[in-house]
């Protein structure tokens, strides 16, 4: 998709299968283990099989190779494999990418995965331990010395900018977690199944790096999540009504950094999700007004809400109020703040259930779910839509 004019991808590929491995704490098993079950699971839900498949995507911080997969879950010969880069900016992308490569003939069916032990084993919120010497490497250098060494410390000084042009409090970003929360208290595969939150249980959870509080941030999970990519065509002969990619889109802004964008002009922004949102609305041919239901990237609250803003659901520093109304259902599996954090994979999946209308918390009537991945780093997006 060029940022300039309208691609023709969207409509010529479909989510076909989702698959997911239990949401853990302590998964006790290898993240190439997580990787497998979670591609087994997505195609038993396609109705393939591994000899069906002829295309891989993944993550370039996934630790299991392509190769290596296909070996694990008995997968031939691959006519396509490819890795996208920047964390969870990478989610939607992997859609995307299988999407080229069945739009292109590359391959006739690409399985999308992630798979980590973000709890149990290499743990985000840690903070960087140490960093082999690289260009990326090098924006790190003007902050770390300064002790911004975790992504909260990183999104808290966009955070606190936006609070303060705006004139706003931290409570704001109350609404985000309290709505992610309230669904996935009733999503069996949720972490925080059954415990909805109040705004007030936000207000009163400690501080993490103000004005970001515990409440604010994702959860850490162990888990792995697959998807499975074919044509729009194939998708129709297949056991699940098809998840159609109205559009899909990457952004990288102008002075663009991975979290530590801070040289920017205005920090009250994600000018890369803005671009990837202009980019959807003119390939899908939608505003916001036609999306049913959004699945927002929610690693910390303040993000949500200046993706909102830069999708043009509300105007800038209106995106608490925007929440709080609830016009647009939100994140309804609980979203990285309730179900699990799965570097917006999971997110994805949800997308798809909803455009089936098998979601647990079902939006009545859905045809078009918005998608989108991290933010604070160069991300992507997609628009789903039911067929026909």
């Amino acid at each position: 998709m060029s940022a300039r004019q309208a691609d023709s991808l969207g409509g010529r590929a479909a989510v076909v299968g989702i698959g997911a491995t239990e949401f853990s704490k302590d998964s006790g098993r290898s993240e190439l283990a997580l990787a497998a079950e979670a591609v087994r699971a997505a195609l038993a839900d396609a109705g393939l099989t591994a000899a069906d498949v002829d295309g891989m995507v993944t993550f370039t911080m996934d630790t299991s190779p392509e190769i290596t997969v296909a070996q694990a879950t008995g997968i031939g010969e691959l006519s396509f494999f490819s890795r996208v880069h920047y964390g969870g900016g990478a989610a939607c992308a992997t859609v995307q990418q299988a999407a080229l490569a069945v739009a292109s003939g590359l391959a006739e069916v690409v399985v999308c995965y992630r798979a980590f032990n973000e709890r149990s084993g290499r743990r985000f919120g840690s903070g960087v331990q140490r960093r082999e010497p690289s260009a990326e490497g090098v924006a790190l250098g003007w902050v770390l010395p300064f002790g911004l060494l975790t992504p909260a410390s990183w999104v808290a000084m966009a955070a606190r900018r936006y609070l303060h042009t705006y004139g706003l409090e931290p409570e704001v970003f109350g609404h985000v977690a309290v709505t992610a929360r309230r669904h996935a208290a009733t999503n069996p595969a949720a972490h925080f199944h059954g415990r909805p939150i109040t705004l007030a249980d936000h207000a009163a959870s400690r501080w993490i790096a103000e004005p970001l509080r515990l409440l604010d941030c994702c959860q850490e999970t162990d888990g792995g999540q697959a998807l499975v990519v074919t044509s729009v065509e194939r998708a129709r002969t297949l056991r699940h009504p098809p998840a159609v990619i109205a559009a899909a889109a990457q952004g990288a802004g102008r002075a663009q950094e991975q979290m530590t964008s801070f040289y920017r002009d205005d920090l009250t922004g994600l000018p890369e999700m803005g671009l990837v949102a202009r980019q959807l609305w003119r390939t899908s041919g939608l505003t916001p007004g036609d999306i049913d239901v959004g699945i927002v990237y929610d690693h910390f609250t303040p993000f949500v809400l200046t993706q909102l803003e830069e999708f043009g659901f509300c105007r800038p520093g209106e995106g608490a109020d925007f929440v709080a109304s609830g016009a647009l259902p939100l994140n309804t599996h609980g979203g990285q703040l309730g179900e699990a954090y799965l570097h917006g994979m999971n997110g994805v999946a949800e997308a798809v259930r909803q455009v089936r209308g098998t979601a647990v918390n079902q939006v009545a009537g859905a045809r078009h779910a918005l998608v989108t991945a991290g933010t604070g780093v160069p991300t992507s997006g997609l628009v789903l839509r039911a067929d026909g």
